[in-house]
């Protein structure tokens, strides 16, 4: 028998939340074998220590008890022993998010990374995989839904899986309980849509637009093509939303009224659904970028510790860039619709001041420190490597399509990336975009993206629009007078969230935490700030009295006229304009549907 790494997994505890499991190394290191759990999971770029959530553990050895070392904060050492060495514990896993691991009553989810120990030395060994179901009669008609490649097991049932070694055995997300399974195929490769949480949605509208998506990234891309088949895992909760990217599946969360409702008609496309399949189409495109084309610093994924890259405003925007663009040219949704969306994003990195403090190389780099732990300073400081990358994609899109009249595009680096990259055996180095950039449209243009992700200056959002057709303008949020406040959107007092860099609030020395109670001289809160605020005049002092830790503070606030930072993007009138446009968001694959 080969030497294998073979593990055991069951939600045998529902009630309590815990997983129980077991490693059995069948070579172990005879200096004694070294068990670790990863720190971080690829694609959320945060430390979560998942090994804070092992509540026992134990090791044996010939069927006899075998001494366990823990040597730090995710690491155990087994005494040595010349039979094989079994490690058996307990996770508890109570993380309703696609991150981790959650069991209860109802489902059972996990992330390898937040569950199966990895025997130092021996990673590149494959792995045997037995998951078993919860005990009990309660939890008998349980199904198991993961791309984790079968072993033995039935489809859709649990028993023995395999995986090629720890890093394969990691990307496979699992999802137990009563769910909704929708099988459907797009050329000719399996897809799986599982929903678990809300089982009355339209199936054959959400099938159909899934399709769509599915099959114009497909085409995107190109040959090689991917004949893995895919699992969309979807939980549908009260309130939530995410979505994280895996190579064969997506594990997603969603609000259930973003569901289609049964009866949707084919014209009505809800903005809730909008967002949802934006959602799909976002992780869907990683299945390409990021999870085969890598950046450099991923190919030898030290899960103990930060890998940190520059890249991500490419791998993580230029996916937010064709995750919307994406359902406009699969016929999805109407052009007004896309533009709505697009106009959204521009608006939401133009309404934090973080993008003229933070470039998106450092926000890439820094995403361990800063995008993962937002605080009240992160409009002020922070500029999304999603929202931003995804301008900067759109800006080289269509300043290659302008500059090549239409022969080469956005598309067609992201085709070459594919080509060369995707086969795994080498990754995107930190420098390498910019010299695939110039040789597509010209040193000029490399050199501009190269000042444009290391600098903060302003995109040329509104001049290549333009050029494809579409007119930006601004306007503001309200007519009202402007303090440049977030307020905390709980309780009924006029609790500041955030205060704006080089803002009224921020001049008058308010701070996130403090407690508004009087504008001049009348009580406010939550409810009844806009009334005052429409007493007032732009560049005319008055009074403000706030709490600040219990203690009444007075300063002096001059409201301001609000600021212009809403984006609008309107059609340009004309057929030449029109034809712009259609070549930049493609001839529909069908008639598509208004949100």
């Amino acid at each position: 028998m080969s030497p294998l790494v073979a593990y055991e997994l069951c939600p045998a505890f529902p009630e309590a939340h815990l997983f129980e499991l077991s490693c059995r190394v069948e070579t172990p290191d005879p200096a004694g074998q070294v068990f670790t759990l990863p720190a971080w999971i690829p694609g959320s770029y945060l430390i979560r220590d998942f090994a804070r959530h092992i509540v026992a553990i134990r090791a044996e050895a010939g069927g006899r008890p075998l001494a366990l070392e823990k040597l730090d904060k995710a690491r155990w050492r087994a005494a040595p022993a010349k039979a094989p060495v079994t490690v058996r514990y307990r996770v508890y896993a109570w993380d309703l998010s696609v991150r981790s691991a959650h069991l209860d009553t109802t489902h059972a989810f996990c992330n390898g990374t937040s569950v199966f120990l990895r025997p130092e030395g021996l990673a590149h060994l494959p792995c045997q995989v037995d998951i078993l179901p919860p005990p009990g009669p309660a939890h008998a008609d349980w199904q198991l839904a993961t791309s984790l490649p079968r072993a033995g097991a039935a489809p859709w049932s649990f028993g023995r899986h395999a995986a090629a070694d720890y890093e394969d055995l990691i990307d496979h997300p699992m999802e137990m309980g009563r769910f909704t399974r929708v099988d459907f195929a797009v050329q000719g490769i399996a897809h799986h849509l599982i929903v678990t949480g809300w089982p009355l949605f339209h199936q054959e509208r959400l099938v159909r637009d899934l399709e769509a998506i599915c099959a114009w990234q497909m085409a995107l891309f190109g040959p090689p093509a991917l004949r893995e088949p895919y699992l969309f895992l979807v939980l549908a909760v009260g309130s939530g939303y995410g979505g994280l990217e895996h190579r064969n599946a997506t594990a997603l969360i969603c609000d259930r009224a973003d569901l289609p409702p049964p009866g949707l008609a084919d014209e009505a496309c809800p903005a809730g659904y909008v967002r949802f399949l934006g959602l799909c189409s976002h992780e869907y495109f990683h299945r390409w970028n990021v999870k085969r084309i890598r950046p450099a610093a991923f190919l030898d994924l030290d899960l103990a510790r930060e890998r940190p890259t520059r890249l991500l405003w490419l791998f993580e925007g230029f996916t937010s860039y064709y995750d919307d663009l994406c359902l406009v040219r699969a016929g999805v949704i109407s052009v007004p619709a896309y533009l709505e969306l697009l106009q959204k994003t521009i608006t939401q990195v133009y309404q934090a001041p973080g993008h003229r403090v933070q470039s998106l190389e450092d926000s890439s780099f820094d995403a361990w420190i800063k995008y993962y732990r937002p605080d009240e300073n992160t409009p002020n400081a922070v500029v999304s490597y999603y929202a931003k990358g995804a301008l900067l994609a759109l800006c080289l899109d269509l300043a290659l399509r302008r500059q090549s009249a239409g022969r080469v595009s956005l598309d067609t680096l992201m085709r070459k990336l594919w080509q060369d990259l995707g086969d795994g055996r080498r990754g995107l180095a930190e420098d390498e975009i910019f010299a695939r950039l110039a040789a597509l449209g010209g040193k000029a243009l490399g050199q501009w993206l190269k000042a444009a992700v290391s600098g903060t200056e302003e995109l040329p959002l509104a001049r290549e629009l333009a050029g494809a057709g579409v007119r930006l303008s601004w306007k503001a949020d309200s007519e009202l007078p402007w303090l440049g406040i977030r307020l905390a959107s709980e309780g009924s007092e006029a609790k500041l969230l955030q205060v704006l860099s080089g803002s009224p609030a921020e001049a008058a020395g308010l701070a996130a935490g403090d407690l508004l109670v009087a504008l001049n001289g009348w009580r406010i809160g939550r409810q009844n700030l806009d009334t005052v605020l429409a007493t007032l005049q732009p560049g005319v002092a008055v009074n403000c009295h706030y709490f600040r830790y219990d203690l009444l503070g007075e300063t002096r606030i001059t409201p301001a006229p609000a600021p212009r930072q809403t984006a609008v993007l309107e059609p340009r009138p004309g057929k030449a304009a029109q034809a712009k446009r259609q070549a930049w968001l493609g001839e529909p694959s069908r008639d598509a549907v208004k949100p």
